[in-house]
């Protein structure tokens, strides 16, 4: 009897223990559980401060576009280029309106030889010039100039009323360029047109020139065009490279930029106006400065 109550007592004395142990089992599990919580939270905070700190590097990091300014359109090409390319109208550069003329410009001449009966030569030239600057959400300016110029270039093929049209890649003047060459008829003859569009790191260069034979006159040789247009671009080339303290960047666009001083600041808009059409939106009716010349 007294045996089997000791043994009773022994039995309830380790349910007792037993269930006195669970409480503590649980509340070291709750310290556990959050020590871990508390670490998980302040890695997550690291976290997303780095990625966030990242970001913000990555957005600064824009380089700066390469010319700061552009040379005044009127004077990029020499009083030679002008008597050679407009003989009668070296001195009618007339500048066309911009409302900044740190990121567009443009130039034209027009010249009409009237040799009486026995016909007029005319010839038209234009000069355009458009910067693009540094974009931290669409890119650097050379970027931008880039993308510019490959659907500059693709407008000059697509002009109506065109015949003959050609087009191809010219070497030696800047970063990429390329000529097209095409014929338009109108009532006082038939032009001759060059658009050569050139990029010169962040600037787009747009040279056009046409000739014709006026009165009956022959019309000039396309290749003589082509030939004095070409010398025109790079004339113009160099000009946005020395505007910007730079040497001879004429025959290689990648030595201009390097050469050149680079801009002082990343705008957060690029390229103000960056739908300028320049000369060769003029060029599409190349007999325009022809008639108000008649």
């Amino acid at each position: 009897m007294h045996r089997s109550v000791q043994r009773h007592r022994q039995r309830l004395t380790r349910v007792l223990v037993g269930v006195a142990a669970v409480p503590v089992m649980l509340v070291a599990s709750g310290c556990s559980s959050d020590s871990g919580d508390g670490s998980g939270d302040d890695a997550k905070k690291e976290s997303g401060s780095s990625a966030s700190s990242s970001a913000t590097e990555a957005a600064a990091v824009v380089k700066e576009a390469t010319y700061a300014k552009l040379p005044e359109p009127c004077k990029v090409f020499s009083s030679k280029t002008l008597k050679d390319l407009v003989p009668e109208g070296a001195g009618s550069g007339k500048e066309g309106k911009s409302e900044d003329v740190g990121t567009r410009g443009n130039c034209s001449w027009d010249s009409l030889d009237n040799k009486g009966v026995k016909g007029s030569q005319f010839r038209w030239l234009n000069v355009s010039l458009l910067r693009f600057e540094s974009d931290e959400s669409r890119g650097t300016g050379e970027k931008l100039a880039s993308e510019y110029y490959a659907k500059h270039a693709e407008d000059a093929r697509a002009v109506e009323d065109a015949k003959n049209t050609k087009s191809q890649p010219v070497s030696g003047t800047g970063n990429e360029a390329t000529l097209v060459t095409y014929d338009l008829k109108k009532k006082e003859g038939t032009f001759r047109q060059q658009t050569l569009v050139t990029r010169v790191e962040n600037v787009v260069v747009t040279v056009d020139y046409n000739g014709a034979g006026l009165a009956g006159d022959d019309s000039p040789k396309a290749a003589d065009l082509t030939k004095s247009a070409q010398k025109a671009a790079k004339e113009a080339v160099q000009a946005v490279v020395t505007a910007n303290g730079g040497g001879d960047g004429a025959t290689a666009g990648s030595d201009a930029g390097a050469s050149a001083s680079p801009s002082k600041s990343a705008s957060k808009s690029s390229g103000k106006g960056s739908d300028l059409g320049g000369g060769s939106d003029d060029s599409a009716s190349p007999d325009k400065s022809a008639t108000e010349k008649d």
